[in-house]
């Protein structure tokens, strides 16, 4: 995995909720990540699962599990600030130094368009990016099969 700035890319989040919602987009769910929201609001999985997700075709025509939308498009967690902040999953907390966005500058700049953070505030060296974009890679999201079989006392 390689970043196009060896130097590090500059982001602050700017609190517009632009990436948490205004247009359609999923928000996939590791296990991982659904052991941190159960555990952080108190819930059973099959409780989360049925109040704030949908299952969705993935790649290769898995069945993975995401957050749901607000009729505007805004994720389920949103109200005025993310709601599970601190257990949010890795989706969130890697953005937007995911993989795909951080290979070339035209890519960082055309997503830039659209999350004013970009380009704006302190320099992220180039490890710390690449170790999230690592974490992005490897946060598969759980699939229906994966679901069904975990054993929910464990979590």
């Amino acid at each position: 995995m390689e970043i196009f700035n060896k130097n590090g890319l500059k982001f602050k989040c700017q609190k517009c909720s632009a990436c948490c919602g205004k247009s359609p987009g999923f928000v996939f769910l590791s296990k991982k990540d659904l052991e941190k929201l159960c555990d952080f609001f108190s819930m059973k999985p099959a409780e989360f699962v049925e109040k704030y997700c949908r299952w969705t075709v993935y790649y290769e025509g898995k069945t993975v599990l995401a957050l749901f939308e607000q009729k505007n498009y805004d994720c389920v967690l949103w109200n005025n600030g993310c709601s599970a902040y601190e257990a949010r999953p890795v989706q969130c907390r890697t953005y937007p130094f995911w993989d795909w966005m951080i290979k070339s500058e035209e890519m960082w700049n055309e997503c830039a368009a659209d999350c004013p953070g970009m380009n704006q505030g302190s320099l992220h060296s180039a490890e710390e990016i690449l170790l999230q974009a690592e974490e992005y890679v490897q946060n598969e999201p759980l699939t229906i099969e994966e679901f069904n079989s975990l054993n929910f006392e464990l979590l």
